[in-house]
């Protein structure tokens, strides 16, 4: 177990290196970044907001629909572990969601609405420069572990270098551009979304997981796929069933 435990940390670690390349797409990164933290720590979803160089903080990607609903209402409330993370620059913890109604009155129950009794934030941060956090939730009201927060920050830390050391001249443009781009088509991919699982009757979790599906399938970028799936480029029922010819009749 713990040696197909190290193939996939080193395989996620390879993958997140991958940024490094000119063209990659910073929102089909994230939404991997949580995936694996759930896949290697022991936590039960992860959410990601980032700055949005304007002193706001937005939900960018998330594991599951629950996961990008607690990240939503933190930024809507300005409250929550990711909040108190990325203003301080370090992780913040809580063991038991429930007992944190002074601390986060509004936070709280929302992210125990949503199913999670524990959480942990790490920041997304290079030296003093904090451009978001990485939200590790649980469903158990128990700490989550040392090694996995370690671990965490590990994933956070080279999430951030890969994307603040893209190869650009203009350094601070390009990466102004690139969480620009990042929260712009996270904005695409609900609208393609919500067209998805209206057209098959589905709910938004399915309607992503084939979204993302078809992009993979045919190596495409996912933020692109949503794109032609809002302007009717791509036939939604064609596309929820796998048809190989999914342009709109």
């Amino acid at each position: 177990m713990s040696t197909r435990r190290d193939e996939r940390l080193a395989s996620t670690f390879v993958s997140l290196a991958d940024t490094l390349v000119a063209d990659f797409d910073v929102l089909d990164f994230l939404i991997m970044l949580t995936e694996r933290a759930v896949e290697l720590l022991d936590v039960d979803a992860a959410g990601v907001i980032l700055s949005d160089q304007r002193g706001g903080w937005r939900p960018t990607a998330g594991s599951s629909e629950r996961a990008e609903l607690v990240e939503v209402f933190a930024a809507q409330t300005l409250e929550g572990p990711c909040l108190d993370c990325v203003r301080t620059g370090m992780p913040v913890a809580s063991a038991n969601l429930a007992a944190e109604s002074g601390r986060w009155a509004r936070f709280a129950p929302v992210a125990l609405s949503a199913g999670f009794r524990a959480a942990c934030a790490v920041p997304m941060r290079l030296r003093d420069d904090v451009i978001g956090a990485l939200t590790l939730l649980s469903i158990n009201p128990v700490a989550i572990d040392d090694a996995s927060i370690v671990l965490g920050r590990a994933l956070a830390d080279v999430a951030t270098i890969g994307i603040l050391q893209q190869r650009a001249i203009r350094h601070d443009e390009v990466v102004f551009e690139q969480l620009q781009a990042a929260l712009h088509h996270r904005t695409v991919v609900e609208q393609a979304k919500g067209v998805l699982a209206q057209s098959g009757g589905v709910d938004m979790h399915q309607a992503f997981l084939a979204l993302r599906g078809y992009a993979h399938a045919h190596h495409r970028r996912l933020s692109d796929v949503a794109g032609d799936v809002a302007k009717n480029i791509l036939d939604p029922h064609a596309l929820l069933t796998g048809s190989a010819d999914s342009r709109p009749s």
